[in-house]
């Protein structure tokens, strides 16, 4: 995986933007289809050798940018980075796992072998995402606190689109972490991410 900004900045927005639909679906009960499936597909990339060839390009990552540019300009949605924070954490104790590791691997190769019959935005699809979420990393500690309406998250759905989309969200920080992005990145390379969300911005909008 390159280790550039660009590659950084869409990692990052990968799980800010995960992040977001995980707490409108928590919320709202509903999200951006076209958001919750760019997340989702990033799954099925496994060996991918950048981070815009899993996203298939920035654009598709537009409102992950927009929400970064914000948090990195002038942070204010204190809920916001504490999802980010979490899978980023999470994503660390993950990547120090190779058993679990692997089971998501074998998980996730056997959902690609089935995607001729449940797409990726399939519910079927969404639901065998959540699974391998809550058996390989729904235990690890913390576990990811999710706040929202009761009437949404104990809707069985609605709770396999956030798990879903948790394990895409630690996909992105997995990312990040590849393309050399660390604990002090954000606070050491602040200013040049800044600038090349802008930039991805730019030629998005």
């Amino acid at each position: 995986m390159p280790q550039t900004d660009h590659d950084r900045v869409i990692a990052l927005a990968g799980v800010v933007q995960a992040a977001d639909l995980v707490r409108a679906i928590a919320q709202r009960g509903q999200a951006n289809p076209e958001d919750v499936e760019a997340c989702l597909a990033s799954l099925l990339k496994i060996d991918a050798t950048s981070s815009a060839e899993i996203y298939g390009g920035a654009t598709r990552l537009r409102s992950g940018l927009r929400l970064l540019e914000l948090q990195l300009n002038h942070p204010q949605d204190m809920e916001l980075t504490r999802y980010v924070v979490a899978l980023l954490g999470l994503e660390r104790k993950l990547a120090r796992q190779p058993g679990r590791l692997q089971t998501l691997r074998d998980g996730i190769e056997e959902v690609i072998q089935n995607l001729s019959y449940f797409p990726v935005d399939h519910s079927n699809t969404t639901a065998r995402f959540a699974d391998l979420y809550l058996n390989s990393l729904s235990t690890l500690s913390p576990r990811i606190m999710v706040n929202g309406d009761p009437a949404n998250l104990n809707n069985p759905e609605n709770a396999n689109r956030i798990r879903a989309l948790l394990l895409a969200g630690i996909r992105a920080a997995m990312l990040w972490r590849q393309s050399g992005g660390g604990r002090l990145t954000l606070l050491l390379r602040r200013n040049p991410l800044l600038r090349e969300t802008r930039r991805l911005l730019t030629a998005v909008d």
